[in-house]
């Protein structure tokens, strides 16, 4: 409060300000009206869902993780470390190594692709944007059972694409490219890649359209606008659908274990094959755990440097 200096004192209003108290610091925002109790119950809802469903069987997993397994298909409570030594054996690790670099570079390639296909879609006029959209989303609706048996049919060697190829001179004779990685890595981008242009669409669709013309303008190709211009305003989207694609595509067993070789298997196939044909329940609820434990510090790595890349 500013103090009059030509009034005199027996004059003024009020107290005498004192020089040595501390500032007050007046908050000029009106406080923030309470969350009604409806909009909490509606929020407590999917919430108290997500505990009971999800981290609920987490907890449960992770301590039947440390029983003791008992001849027979069976596991006893206790408190051994079993299961979890046998994941740091040098076969397990080397599995968790294939797995963490063969679904970074399926994400990577379905990015890469993904990301200026949903540009242009986001550009097209709506008579040829509409039927694409409907395209994409009837390959969601595809369960991962037939799109793993219709691609080992596709890539076989009796029924598959070779056999065009020989028909064309392409080819001597036919060959079968499944099992094998090609024919993994084009399954999980297959099942991958709506996901990844649904991820897209909504941010893409609202960069401003002016912003292109602007660079047009000034001289720059499609090439160089979509380089220059789209790729550093879509960075934060890039990032989120690289780590959707890759935490999708490791939880994905189905399609590994049709497609591909053992020796191409991720982890998510063994956790079938520990508790469906070896009944070792214990050991597969490890891997299920160390599994979600390694997308955790994968996810946490990457965003932490996106934000360094922004930040910079």
């Amino acid at each position: 409060m500013a103090v009059d200096v030509a009034t005199p004192p027996e004059e003024r209003i009020g107290p005498e300000p004192d020089p040595e108290a501390a500032p007050v610091l007046v908050d000029d925002e009106p406080d923030r009206p309470r969350m009604p109790w409806s909009a909490r119950l509606l929020l407590g809802v999917p919430v108290g869902v997500l505990a009971v469903f999800f981290l609920g069987p987490l907890a449960l997993m992770a301590r039947t993780s440390f029983h003791r397994r008992v001849q027979g298909g069976f596991s006893e409570p206790a408190w051994v470390l079993e299961s979890w030594s046998r994941l740091t054996s040098e076969f397990y690790v080397d599995r968790t190594i294939f797995s963490i670099l063969a679904c970074a570079s399926v994400a990577a390639v379905v990015v890469a692709v993904a990301f200026p296909f949903t540009w242009y879609l986001t550009r097209m006029r709506p008579r040829y944007q509409v039927p694409l959209l409907v395209l994409i989303l009837s390959a969601l609706s595809l369960s991962e059972v037939i799109v793993a048996f219709a691609w080992d049919l596709i890539l076989g060697r009796s029924t598959g694409i070779t056999n065009v190829a020989v028909w064309l001179g392409l080819m001597d004779e036919p060959r079968s490219f499944t099992p094998g990685f090609t024919a993994l890595a084009i399954g999980l981008s297959y099942i991958a890649f709506p996901y990844c242009v649904l991820a897209f669409y909504p941010s893409l669709s609202r960069i401003d359209d002016e912003l292109v013309e602007a660079a047009s303008t000034l001289g720059a190709k499609r090439g160089k606008v979509f380089r220059t211009v789209v790729v550093p305003l879509g960075r934060t989207t890039l990032v989120a659908g690289f780590l959707l694609v890759f935490v999708f595509t490791l939880g994905s067993y189905i399609i590994a274990q049709v497609l591909g070789r053992p020796e191409h298997w991720t982890l998510s196939v063994f956790i079938s094959d520990q508790a469906v044909f070896n009944s070792n329940i214990p050991f597969a609820a490890a891997i299920a755990i160390f599994l979600t434990v390694v997308s955790l510090v994968v996810v946490a790595i990457t965003s932490r440097l996106a934000r360094e890349e922004v930040a910079a």
